[in-house]
């Protein structure tokens, strides 16, 4: 199971040996069902949840029609006033899909899910996209070690070094190290602890680093597989 929330940042906490432990916090949730996909009508099953509101002024026509089927089902109230005045009924932000290989049960359209789903779990897995660093050198995005520092080297001690080859067979291979683009990519930390969570402030308080800079979006989910000193 998945939500979705953004990193806080990073702080240390105090476990009960009085050991600083340095967590990272994420603010998870509320996250809305909008749509319950099904095996008989889209081919899989899967849930789409949204996290953050939008203005609805600013979304756009699709992004309206996402919560259209929670609309139809305030408006059908007798009170239409206040049912319209609803903060469930605004696009969201943020809408991602939950696939599962079977049917979701205990899941509706219109319910909202937070951090209790993950009361009681030791471990989650961490979902986000890393910083950007732009177009970086071999040093930098490969741990090179760059060249000598002697008289030989000049204004060049950073560089990649040769990549070509002999006569035979007289290219480059694919895949080789070079400099290029450096971050940007979707990574996924898998079994960090899950030190405490606040339910009063949708607060989760995860052991370590995870990607992404403060105020990126992660998603966080139930580990696939156990750490192996629990296995």
């Amino acid at each position: 199971m998945f939500l979705l929330g953004r990193k806080v940042g990073m702080t240390q906490v105090a476990d009960a040996d009085g050991r600083a432990i340095p967590v990272t916090l994420v603010q998870a949730g509320p996250c809305r069902v909008l749509r319950i996909k099904s095996l008989q009508s889209d081919g899989y099953h899967a849930l789409q949840i949204g996290f953050e509101e939008k203005p609805r002024r600013l979304a756009s026509r699709a992004e309206r029609g996402q919560v259209a089927e929670l609309e139809r089902s305030a408006t059908s109230q007798k009170n239409k006033k206040s049912a319209g005045a609803k903060v469930g009924g605004e696009p969201s932000r943020v809408v991602r899909e939950i696939r599962f290989s079977v049917d979701p049960v205990g899941h509706e359209v219109g319910n909202i899910l937070t951090v209790d789903l993950f009361d009681g779990k030791k471990f989650v897995d961490v979902i986000g996209v890393t910083k950007g660093r732009g177009f970086a050198g071999v040093m930098k995005r490969h741990n090179f070690g760059g060249q000598r520092a002697s008289h030989g080297v000049k204004k060049c001690h950073r560089a990649l070094g040769s990549v070509g080859q002999n006569t035979y067979p007289g290219r480059v291979h694919p895949g080789q190290k070079m400099s290029g683009r450096f971050g940007v990519d979707r990574v996924t930390v898998r079994n960090l602890k899950l030190f405490s969570i606040d339910k009063d402030k949708n607060l989760m308080l995860i052991r370590g680093a995870i990607p992404g800079p403060n105020g990126g979006l992660v998603m966080v989910r139930f580990p696939k597989e156990p750490p192996r000193s629990q296995v």
